[in-house]
């Protein structure tokens, strides 16, 4: 049976990470938009002023946030000690390192785990403790179709992904007796602005990578060609609504993930042909490995 939800009628606090482009620039707006209260977070909220002004002019505030350090759920803390509930805590500040697996340095892949697992892992830390004793929140994580089958140069960003999905999913079934929703987002490609700032590994291609899908895609990404299909508003509108129990949302408030893009439908479905294939060729194995009675 699924878990049933309630969530107070007012407005709610918002506190989303990654702010100032992309996705956390849209919801953003769309959470303003709908009279809820908005925390909004960046790394350098200097370096964006004129955003800052506009969500400060609607009644928000923007705050700086780097999820990379160690202590940024002590930001949360913060607030709420000043009596500032984080309602919705939205993980979205993230970036991808594009690279075959072999040539990603430690320093890229533990900076990639950083932002990607950790930082969100110690705001969830952070946020549900509190949300706990008031008997309501919402987790919402956002995730990418790498998480489920990364393509080529994306393995550590896959990783990173899905490691916060694993969490989100043990997390979810420990919370929900609080009032405590989470909610995996995980997305196609996006009109986000997310290829024009690709960056590409520190090690140089190995030659015998040349001619290969990871070079072709490494190409791509870092030439301006890459062309997502995705409307960001579009799907940023989904998220919201699902979160507030409205529109595409309404009814579906006990939902744990939430698949936005067209092209994450095949994606999807490579998943499952690569599961069941396997429980095709080697379900009798997979069913006789158990100790006898």
């Amino acid at each position: 049976m699924a878990a049933i939800y309630t969530t107070p009628k007012r407005p709610l606090t918002w506190l989303i990470t990654g702010s100032s482009s992309g996705f956390g620039l849209a919801l953003a707006r769309i959470v303003q938009a709908n009279g809820h209260n908005l925390i909004a977070t960046s790394r350098k909220p200097s370096a964006t002023p004129h955003l800052v002004a506009e969500v400060e002019s609607k009644g928000g505030q923007w705050i700086q946030l780097d999820v990379n350090d160690t202590n940024c759920g002590k930001v949360i803390d913060d607030l709420e000690n000043r009596g500032q509930q984080v309602d919705v805590l939205v993980n979205n500040a993230g970036y991808c390192i594009y690279n075959p697996v072999e040539t990603f340095t430690d320093g890229e892949n533990r900076a990639l785990m950083e932002t990607l697992y950790f930082g969100p892992s110690s705001l969830i830390r952070a946020a549900v403790k509190h949300q706990r004793k008031r008997r309501f929140g919402i987790i919402v994580n956002m995730s990418s179709g790498a998480a489920l089958e990364a393509n080529p140069t994306m393995g550590p960003y896959g990783a990173g992904k899905a490691a916060l999905d694993s969490m989100s999913k043990a997390l979810a079934k420990e919370v929900e007796a609080f009032n405590i929703r989470v909610l995996t987002v995980l997305l196609g490609t996006f009109n986000t602005g997310m290829g024009d700032a690709t960056i590409l590994g520190q090690n140089p291609l190995p030659d015998d990578y040349k001619g290969s899908m990871s070079e072709t895609l490494m190409n791509i990404m870092s030439t301006g060609k890459f062309a997502p299909n995705g409307d960001k508003e579009k799907a940023m509108k989904a998220v919201y609504e699902v979160v507030v129990g409205e529109g595409v949302g309404k009814g579906y408030e006990a939902e744990r993930a939430l698949p936005l893009g067209r092209d994450l439908t095949a994606r999807i479905q490579v998943v499952q042909n690569y599961l069941s294939h396997a429980i095709e060729v080697f379900g009798d194995v997979c069913n006789n490995v158990h100790l006898e009675a």
